[in-house]
């Protein structure tokens, strides 16, 4: 039979242009690999994850050991009304990236908020590696100190290695340059060896890669159960951390998970003399009547003078082998010294 318009067989309507779409196409994606694409689709948004073509590529590839190319997947996605055409926004090429070259070459840093199922609110400490983009660190506290920034900051870099940079904004926590003096935070980095930048006033477009991890960890928990407690809102935290680190592929790193781009190159590491970063501690102690706090040092017990002005108050001690810093929570330095091995009680030296 004769594909061209037909007036004798069909009438009028036989003249109408008809479609040269064939009746079939054999590269056309399987129905059930369709089915299998808006499954996945619909399945990593309601968890709160990314559900680009490339990430839906990347988990079909990791269940079949195949996947059609992410220019059909998203063509499927169309096709299905699961893309909307967006066309003011602004292209992926043209904007400037910047990344560090090696992990550990810098790491990002800053607070976000959250509100448990009470509606408290509560503050998220975030450290991202500028590199792989993996998240080192993510806390939860009521209210986030320079002691909790440099308490979760030594236990990353116990983890996996301290940077030879820290990128933050200008907040109190991380720096007191707005106030013509130095923070805790501030002092511990230059002991580390580890450089310091901070981005300009009002541009959080300089920490970028950490306030974009502000936007992926809501998004994920906007769609778990509103947490009734720190500790449970910490738990959640927790699991996305392992998630987002192993499982997740991230289109900046060539499909790659961060855990993987993080162990691909070798690791930087502080470039400017400080403290050797060995035996590392923080301790939680409150200032006696006397004006004292204890240490064991060496399997022997220290006591250190800060002072009777000091009593009662809630301090942080941060040691590196022998040299010890002596912190309020609110980031005061109260006292720093070197540890003289052959005392058992280190005076407080007076002016």
């Amino acid at each position: 039979m004769s594909s061209w318009p037909d007036y004798r067989a069909d009438g009028d309507q036989g003249l109408a242009p008809r479609s040269k779409r064939p009746l079939s196409s054999p590269t056309r994606v399987p129905a059930k690999v369709e089915d299998e694409i808006i499954r996945l689709r619909k399945s990593l948004l309601d968890q709160g994850l990314d559900a680009g073509a490339h990430t839906i590529g990347w988990h079909l590839s990791r269940r079949r050991g195949a996947a059609p190319s992410s220019a059909t997947i998203w063509r499927v996605l169309a096709r299905r009304g699961f893309v909307v055409p967006q066309p003011q926004k602004r292209p992926r090429s043209s904007y400037i990236r910047f990344e560090a070259d090696l992990p550990n070459e810098r790491w990002q840093a800053d607070t976000t908020h959250w509100r448990l199922a009470d509606g408290t609110d509560v503050e998220i400490l975030n450290i991202v590696d500028d590199h792989s983009r993996l998240l080192v660190a993510s806390v939860a506290f009521v209210r986030t100190k320079t002691t909790d920034v440099i308490a979760t900051f030594r236990r990353a870099g116990d983890e996996h290695g301290y940077p030879a940079s820290l990128l933050t904004d200008n907040g109190a926590i991380f720096t007191a340059e707005f106030r013509g003096g130095r923070c805790a935070m501030e002092l511990e980095l230059a002991a580390l060896g580890i450089a310091h930048n901070k981005s300009r006033p009002y541009h959080p477009q300089t920490c970028g890669k950490v306030e974009r991890f502000h936007q992926t960890l809501k998004r994920w928990l906007d769609k778990q159960p509103a947490p009734a407690s720190r500790a449970r809102l910490q738990r959640q935290l927790d699991r996305f951390r392992t998630h987002y680190n192993t499982a997740r592929p991230h289109r900046a790193l060539g499909r790659r998970t961060p855990g993987e781009a993080f162990a691909a190159r070798t690791k930087a590491a502080p470039t400017i003399a400080g403290i050797r970063l060995a035996q590392h501690r923080v301790r939680r102690d409150k200032i006696g009547p006397a004006g004292k706090v204890t240490l064991r040092y060496r399997s022997r017990l220290l006591h250190i003078g800060v002072g009777r002005a000091h009593a009662g108050t809630d301090v942080l001690l941060l040691v590196a082998d022998d040299d010890v810093r002596i912190v309020s929570l609110d980031g005061e330095l109260l006292r720093h010294l070197t540890i003289d091995p052959t005392r058992n009680y280190q005076p407080l030296k007076r002016a």
